[in-house]
């Protein structure tokens, strides 16, 4: 929200907000996209093959639009939607709850130009405003710039997953 200061003649050209079952077209695709970038980097084709709904996304944004400790933003540039965040609160082993961005994905035309940042932000208020004591999300190997997007928000590694084939 401007401050009643802001001048009425500069636009905010950046935003998010919840989705709603009305944007679920516009979830499928982001999303899609989404895990098309995704399998092309390293690692993604791991995060691809255990990803219950690989073939449905359609399906996992509805459940995840259904789902009362889980939200789901647009982000928009200039009012477009170009962004999508999820997010999930749980209760952790400690018994207190933790946030786990689930996805968040920006348009590569639209990167650098601050969508992102208010997405985290809202998933990260949202978080707060439910109780959650911490939030974490997954970059993978070698994706520099999702690294340094999450460290830029103050998150930073606290486990390093490592694998190898066995075919």
């Amino acid at each position: 929200m401007r401050p009643l200061w802001w001048p009425y003649f500069i636009a905010v050209m950046e935003s998010a907000r919840k989705a709603t079952t009305e944007d679920l077209a516009v979830l499928v695709d982001l999303g899609q996209r989404a895990r098309q970038e995704m399998v092309e980097k390293r690692g993604g084709d791991t995060l691809d093959r255990l990803d219950p709904f690989r073939l449905d996304v359609a399906g996992e944004m509805r459940q995840a639009l259904a789902d009362d400790q889980r939200l789901v933003i647009l982000g928009c540039y200039e009012g477009t939607p170009v962004a999508y965040g999820l997010v999930r609160v749980y209760v952790a082993a400690d018994q207190q709850l933790q946030a786990t961005v689930e996805a968040i994905f920006v348009e590569p035309e639209a990167r650098s130009v601050g969508v992102g940042e208010s997405m985290i932000e809202e998933l990260i208020e949202w978080s707060k405003g439910r109780g959650a004591v911490a939030i974490d999300a997954i970059a993978l190997p070698g994706d520099r710039m999702t690294k340094n997007f999450f460290e830029s928000q103050k998150m930073v590694a606290r486990a390093i997953v490592v694998q190898r084939s066995l075919i």
